[in-house]
C-alpha cells in the first residue's frame, strides 16, 4: 500500500506527479485554517503534510499530528516548531539553495523600483496624469554611488551585492546583525576588497538603502524598530526580502509617513496577508505579494524538492534536506 500525502495548496509539477508516483495525493481546495490542519494531521490518515508558509504548525498541533513528517514549500521554517516537531518523533524538510539568485533579482527591482519612484510614476501616468516632460517631474535619487548596507551576509545577500556592484554601489556588510562576527577575506572570497565589513549601528547610520537579509528567529525579531528607524538617514530606503517580522510594521509606517526615512521597498509583511494600518497608502512604498522566488523554474524545483523530502520521510529515510534529526533515525 502507497503512502498519503496532505497538501495543503497546491503545487506545480514535477512534485505533485512524484508525491502522486509514490501514493496517494489530497491537495486541499483552499489554505486551511489553523484548526482544519491540525484536525486533518490529527486524523491518522496522512504520511506527511506538505505546508506552505503561512500554515502554522506549532507545538500543540504537533502534539496530537499522526504523521510522520512536515515538508515545507519554503527555504525557511519558521512557520514551524522544529523542536518541538523533534520531540514528537516528526521529521521536517525545507528547499533550500534554490531561490537565491530570483530573491536577489527582487533586491534589486526593490532598490530601482524606489529610488526611481516606478510605483508613482506608473500610476501618475495610468490614472491620466502625464502631461508631458517635466523637469522636476518625480525626481528620484541615483542609486550608482549610493552605499547599499546588507544585514547579513549568506548566499541572497551576496548575489544581491554580486547585482550591486555592477551598478557601481559601495557595499557594506554586517554579517549577524545585531550582533558581530569577523568575516575574513579568505570567506569574502570574491568579494573580498569589493566589500567592506562594519557594525550593526555604523549600517544602519551609512547606508542610503538598507537591505535586511537575516533568518527570523528571536534576535532578528524587529530587529528594524522605532529607533533603528530614527537612526537611519533621512533620505535612506529599506528594503526587506527576508521575512516581514524583521521589521517592526506599525514603526515603519510611522517613520514612512513622519519623512524619518524617505521610503521602502517590501516583499514581505509582518503578519502577511495583512498590511499594517496605513502602509498600503503611503506613496513612498514599493509593496510586492511575496514573489522572491516566483519565477516558473524556481518555483518547479522547490515543489521537486519537497516532494521527494515528503516520499523520503513516508517511505522511512531520512529526507535529502531535513531541518532537524531524530534520535537514532
Amino acid at each position: 500500500m502507497g503512502s498519503s500525502f496532505l497538501v495543503t495548496t497546491a503545487i506545480p509539477d514535477p512534485g505533485l506527479q512524484l508525491l502522486s508516483d509514490a501514493g496517494t495525493v489530497t491537495v486541499l481546495p483552499s489554505p486551511p485554517d489553523y484548526d482544519t490542519l491540525a484536525a486533518l494531521c490529527a486524523s491518522g490518515e496522512y504520511d506527511v503534510v506538505l505546508t506552505q508558509l503561512r500554515d502554522v504548525v506549532d507545538a500543540p498541533l504537533l502534539a496530537g499530528a499522526r504523521v510522520k513528517g512536515v515538508s515545507n514549500f519554503a527555504v525557511g521554517y519558521n512557520n514551524i516548531d522544529v523542536d518541538a516537531a523533534t520531540r514528537h518523533g516528526i521529521l521536517v524538510g525545507n528547499t533550500p539553495g534554490v531561490l537565491t539568485d530570483a530573491t536577489a533579482d527582487i533586491a534589486m527591482l526593490l532598490i530601482l523600483g524606489t529610488a526611481r519612484r516606478v510605483v508613482e510614476a506608473d500610476r501618475l501616468v495610468r490614472d491620466g496624469k502625464f502631461h508631458g516632460w517635466e523637469p522636476e517631474l518625480l525626481l528620484g535619487r541615483d542609486v550608482s554611488g549610493a552605499v547599499l548596507g546588507l544585514a547579513g551576509f549568506g548566499r541572497i545577500a551576496r548575489a544581491t551585492a554580486r547585482r550591486a556592484l555592477g551598478f557601481g554601489m559601495e557595499i557594506l556588510f554586517a554579517p549577524r546583525p545585531p550582533g558581530h562576527r569577523p568575516v575574513s577575506d579568505e570567506e569574502l572570497g570574491e568579494f573580498a576588497g569589493k566589500v567592506r565589513q562594519v557594525s550593526w549601528d555604523e549600517l544602519v547610520e551609512r547606508s542610503d538603502f538598507l537591505s535586511l537579509h537575516v533568518p527570523l528567529n528571536e534576535q532578528t525579531r524587529h530587529l528594524v524598530d522605532r529607533a533603528v528607524l530614527q537612526r537611519m538617514k533621512p533620505d535612506a530606503i529599506l528594503i526587506n526580502t527576508a521575512r516581514g517580522p524583521v521589521v517592526d510594521e506599525a514603526a515603519l509606517v510611522e517613520a514612512l509617513r513622519d519623512r524619518v526615512i524617505a521610503g521602502a521597498g517590501l516583499d514581505v509583511f509582518e503578519d502577511e496577508p495583512r498590511l499594517a494600518p496605513g502602509l498600503a497608502q503611503l506613496p513612498n512604498t514599493v509593496l510586492l505579494p511575496h514573489v522572491g522566488s516566483a519565477t516558473v523554474p524556481v518555483r518547479s524545483e522547490m515543489a521537486r524538492l519537497s516532494a521527494l523530502n515528503a516520499v523520503a520521510i513516508a517511505e522511512g529515510r531520512t529526507p535529502p534536506h531535513a531541518v532537524n534529526t531524530l534520535t537514532g533515525a
